[in-house]
């Protein structure tokens, strides 16, 4: 059997990069996605170039492009066993702070992005009788005084469930990503607390949720630093 495929979005940094790697350690092929071509393909070449890794710069606001993102991933490799619905970002917290059309593309970005990932990969998984993954936050559990992005995690957490049981029966597994504080790019300083978790510390939770037995799903995964309270 070939190596089985798995596809990232927001794989140029922090936990899709990271994720990447330790996913071609476990001998799969990837599909690599961002809109920052030149960090993806260095990654991509990193992870052993067009025969194990693919790099497709594409924006996942755009219904066209993800389409293409999993048309190109299916020439390539010819099938799709995992996707990660990765692609996110923040913005300052206070309903009076940050630029309202960084909002919009937030929101499209962590919401819509997610979804359109989705719609474009079931397909396939359905044929591979795959997994999908989509990373949440702490925030998506519990509302963040004044912050927009926990609204749109809280979004996320809701398609992780609606998703689940509309795939039930199909053999495909879904699991939210939900971590707490991460020392990544997304933070334009250290991430709160003393201690927080690494990219690292999140992909080998999406690597073991992966690995598990295929008639056990695991839907959640929350991970928090030891010292982070909320």
């Amino acid at each position: 059997m070939p190596d089985p495929v798995f596809l990232i979005t927001g794989a140029s940094t922090g936990i899709g990069a990271a994720t990447a790697r330790h996913a071609a350690r476990a001998g799969y092929r990837l599909v690599l996605a961002a809109r920052s071509q030149g960090p993806l393909e260095q990654l991509a070449a990193e992870l052993g170039g067009p025969e194990r890794a693919l790099a497709v710069p594409a924006d996942v606001t755009e219904w066209e492009q993800q389409q293409a993102l999993v048309a190109r991933a299916l020439d390539a490799f010819g099938q799709l066993d995992v996707v990660f619905a990765n692609a996110g970002f923040g913005a300052p917290r206070g309903f009076l702070e940050g630029d309202p059309e960084q909002w919009r593309a937030m929101v499209l970005t962590n919401v819509l992005g997610a979804a359109y990932t989705i719609r474009a990969a079931l397909p396939a998984l359905k044929q591979s009788r795959g997994h999908l993954l989509l990373t949440g936050s702490v925030a998506g559990r519990k509302a963040m005084p004044g912050s927009l992005y926990s609204a749109t995690k809280w979004a996320v957490t809701a398609m992780s469930e609606a998703v689940r049981q509309d795939l039930d029966g199909s053999g495909v597994r879904t699991t939210l990503l939900s971590p707490g504080a991460v020392e990544t790019p997304f933070w334009d300083t250290s991430a709160p607390g003393a201690a927080p978790l690494t990219d690292d510390d999140v992909a080998e939770a999406v690597m073991w949720a992966v690995s598990r037995a295929p008639h056990i799903d695991v839907n959640e995964i929350l991970i928090r630093p030891t010292e982070q309270e909320r």
